[in-house]
């Protein structure tokens, strides 16, 4: 008999075992002999264990194939040289879907060597480490700006700074914090980042540690020359006058005593020439003064009274308050704030201060517009942060200036003092918050207060 087929094999034994069956049950029925039927009996559970037999042949190489997956051995090979056509088919495919899966595996390795390389070679720390704080990736950047070798867990960092540990558990995705450390004698002043990921159901962190004390050192020394160009300008605009008046009047008065003259022989002119530079040096050192009061409340600013403030009656009251300035300059005010309950967390004086400024300014923004409009809007952005802002449609502010308008003592008004400005987003600086501004010339200015 032919069972190079696993078809007509099978047919042929379920068809054999068919009629054992009905031999048997025949041999019964007519009171056959016992000796018959125990050997007819015996043949049909042989035939019943070899059709079994025949079934699971395929099935063991199955689950083998299914098996060697699970355990990610993919080097198996099935023999396609075998007696059996069905076989050889079967394992035939087998041995295309492993070589598939071989595939697919060189080209994720291929892929995770290449992304490994990138986070080993990019400029930025970055370590990952789960739950227990078991450090999983930990580049070079991070050694290097950490200057240590390897770490098993996150707390080992203790080493250098307990604080920096603390931060690093702490931060939850989004987070940001700054932390100011010495590490091998060098200050570093680092900026971290923290997002949380989950893979495979294990819960991972991934912190990103970069060293921007240099960029810090660049903006410090920018603000500082920027700082000493406007007191240079300033100062030398109240000093130079005073000094040359100073000399005129001393020239005026040593002429008058290398002559021996009295007080009483100079001319009402010349004394009136005299008084007048008296007049304009204490006019002048008096606008030093403030300019220099002015400086000192830019550097003391009060620590924040944190209240919850409903933003609706806080807009309402400001242009209540501002209400002549408005009318007088022709002005349509709207507002609108959107929720209606919207509240936000702050000092409510220091809020006022910063938004009487801004409306301030909104209203001395325009030349010869007819259609004079500021808004003030209430809203929560996309990251669910309440949001003010201070709108007109006057002239705009051009790109350089844009550039320079928080510095403080700069100003493009005339009768400005140019700290408004810079003190509202120190305002905000102490409330954890932002002052931003957009323009565009000849369309408006918008100021954004975001808590």
């Amino acid at each position: 008999m032919d069972f190079s087929n696993t078809r007509t094999a099978v047919l042929l034994r379920v068809g054999l075992l068919t009629l054992n069956i009905f031999v048997l049950a025949y041999l019964i029925f007519n009171d056959g002999f016992f000796v018959t039927e125990l050997v007819l009996f015996i043949l049909m559970g042989l035939q019943v264990i070899s059709l079994i037999k025949t079934l699971e042949r395929n099935n063991q190489e199955l689950i083998h194939f299914l098996e060697s997956i699970r355990h990610d051995d993919l080097s198996y090979s099935y023999k396609t040289d075998s007696q059996n056509e069905d076989t050889n088919k079967l394992n035939a495919e087998l041995n295309k879907v492993l070589k598939d899966l071989r595939e697919v595996r060189k080209e994720k390795e291929a892929d995770f060597q290449y992304l490994k390389n990138i986070v080993q070679h990019v400029g930025i720390g970055l370590i990952t480490f789960n739950k227990a704080g078991a450090v999983q990736i930990m580049n070079t950047a991070a050694k290097k700006l950490l200057r240590i070798n390897n770490i098993e867990n996150v707390k080992d960092l203790g080493a250098i700074s307990e604080n920096l540990v603390d931060i690093f558990l702490r931060l939850r995705t989004g987070g940001r914090d700054l932390i100011r450390l010495e590490i091998g004698g060098d200050i570093v002043q680092l900026a971290i980042y923290a997002i949380e990921l989950t893979l495979r159901g294990e819960e991972f962190k991934l912190v990103s540690v970069q060293n921007i004390q240099n960029e810090l050192e660049e903006k410090e020394m920018e603000a500082w020359q920027n700082l000493v160009k406007v007191l240079t300008h300033e100062i030398m605009n109240s000093v130079t006058p005073i000094s040359s008046l100073a000399n005129t009047v001393e020239e005026e008065l040593k002429l008058q005593l290398h002559n021996d003259q009295e007080v009483s022989h100079i001319s009402s002119e010349e004394i009136a020439d005299i008084h007048l530079a008296i007049q304009t040096i204490k006019k002048r050192s008096q606008g030093l003064i403030r300019f220099v009061q002015d400086f000192r409340n830019l550097t003391h600013i009060p620590k924040p009274k944190i209240s919850e403030i409903k933003v609706r009656p806080l807009l309402e009251e400001m242009l209540m308050l501002l209400k002549r300035e408005i009318e007088d300059n022709h002005i349509k005010a709207n507002i609108r704030v959107d929720p209606e309950n919207l509240t936000i967390n702050a000092d409510k004086e220091l809020i006022e201060q910063v938004l009487i400024n801004l409306i301030k300014n909104a209203a001395q923004a325009f030349d010869e517009q007819t259609n004079r409009l500021v808004e003030l809007k209430a809203y929560v952005d996309e990251k669910s942060r309440p949001v003010i802002s201070v709108r007109d449609n006057g002239n705009g502010i051009d790109d350089e200036a844009l550039e320079k308008i928080f510095i403080p003592f700069f100003t493009t008004k005339k009768s400005g003092s140019g700290i408004g400005l810079s003190l509202s987003r120190q305002i905000m600086r102490q409330h954890q918050g932002m002052l931003g501004v957009k323009s565009k010339l000849d369309e408006g200015t918008e100021f954004f207060l975001r808590f």
